[in-house]
């Protein structure tokens, strides 16, 4: 049997050629390109890299400048509350000075007032002074210096009237004279209801230095005050014979309300008013006495309606013979018209029993 040849087909081994080379061709096409977008990834990437590195840059500088805001912020904040602070104390500082010129405002007016009552006084006094003559005028002068005194206890040095001693007794004198600085008002104060004469200025004037006196006495002594017009008595009758020590608050208030009570009236007898300070027993070792004037009484009352200027020496000289020896007299003397001797007198005693003398002006105290 004839055996067949095998037949070869050229076609067919043309075809796998071509699509192996064409397979190659994509393969190499594929490598090209696949190299291309690696490098062309690897630059996206890189840029990429630095613009978040860029970024991240700016998010580090944006958050320290927000960290420096946020101080700044809270520096501004406490400025803030500072600034407020000062404010309101600006503002409080503000209504103190106004409320301190209102106050300074009202002083002044008050000190134009104080200055022309003064004025009125001056102008009193220069006309008081042309009355009284010469000799009696320079005896008032030497009256009014102070004198010094040597009594028990220690003594205070004030506006030159000596305070002090264990036991100090205040004779206040009540009389009718107390009414006023002349005999005219006098005279017509007397006659007036109860509660004005207890309003008369000078008898006002007697009580704030009585007040002012036992404000300023040792705090280690003690005090009894009486009154004395025809009589002397103490202020105070059930407190007779007691001397009241400085502290005791209870009675020096009980002392002080019922002189404000007292109505001055009737005579002075100064004799009567020593004789009851002689009479105390233990004895006062320093007596402030305030009057304005002589006497016009003795022991007892005269029967005579008038009064000169001689027979008034006489009953101050009888009654300076019935003080207790060795205790200084202080007076406080409120000077009134027609008693020209008064000063003198009273400025004897004080230099005789070692005592001190003024005439205080009328704004003291």
């Amino acid at each position: 049997m004839a055996s067949r040849r095998r037949s070869t087909s050229q076609f067919n081994l043309a075809f796998l050629d071509i699509m192996f080379c064409g397979f190659g061709a994509v393969v190499l096409l594929v490598m090209l390109l696949n190299g291309d977008m690696v490098s062309t990834r690897r630059e996206i990437v890189a840029d990429l890299r630095s613009e978040v590195k860029r970024l991240e840059r700016e998010v580090k500088v944006g958050e320290d400048h927000l960290v420096s805001l946020q101080n700044s912020m809270l520096q501004t904040e406490k400025e803030i509350v500072r600034t407020e602070g000062l404010s309101r104390q600006v503002i409080a500082n503000i209504d103190q000075t106004k409320l301190e010129l209102a106050t300074m405002s009202g002083k002044s007016q008050a000190s134009r007032k104080h200055i022309n009552a003064l004025q009125s006084d001056l102008l009193s006094l220069d006309r008081e002074s042309r009355r009284i003559g010469a000799e009696q005028q320079a005896e008032l002068a030497q009256g009014t210096q102070v004198r010094e005194f040597i009594g028990q206890g220690d003594r205070q040095y004030l506006t030159g009237l000596r305070l002090g001693g264990k036991r100090v007794l205040l004779l206040v004198d009540a009389s009718a004279s107390m009414l006023g600085e002349t005999i005219v008002n006098i005279i017509i104060r007397r006659n007036l209801d109860d509660r004005t004469k207890k309003a008369a200025p000078k008898w006002k004037r007697t009580i704030r230095t009585v007040e002012w006196l036992t404000s300023n006495l040792p705090a280690n002594s003690a005090l009894q005050i009486y009154t004395f017009n025809t009589t002397a008595a103490p202020v105070v009758a059930d407190l007779k014979g007691q001397w009241i020590a400085t502290s005791d608050n209870q009675n020096i208030n009980r002392l002080l309300a019922t002189l404000k009570q007292t109505i001055p009236q009737g005579g002075t007898s100064l004799y009567n008013a020593f004789s009851a300070a002689a009479g105390m027993q233990p004895r006062p070792d320093n007596i402030l006495l305030l009057t304005d004037g002589l006497p016009t009484q003795g022991k007892r009352k005269s029967s005579r309606n008038t009064i000169s200027g001689d027979d008034r020496l006489s009953l101050f000289h009888q009654a300076t013979r019935v003080l207790p020896r060795s205790v200084p007299v202080n007076t406080i003397l409120f000077p009134m018209e027609g008693d020209p001797m008064a000063a003198v007198s009273f400025w004897e005693l004080a230099f005789t029993t070692g005592g001190s003398f003024l005439t205080p002006t009328r704004d003291w105290p």
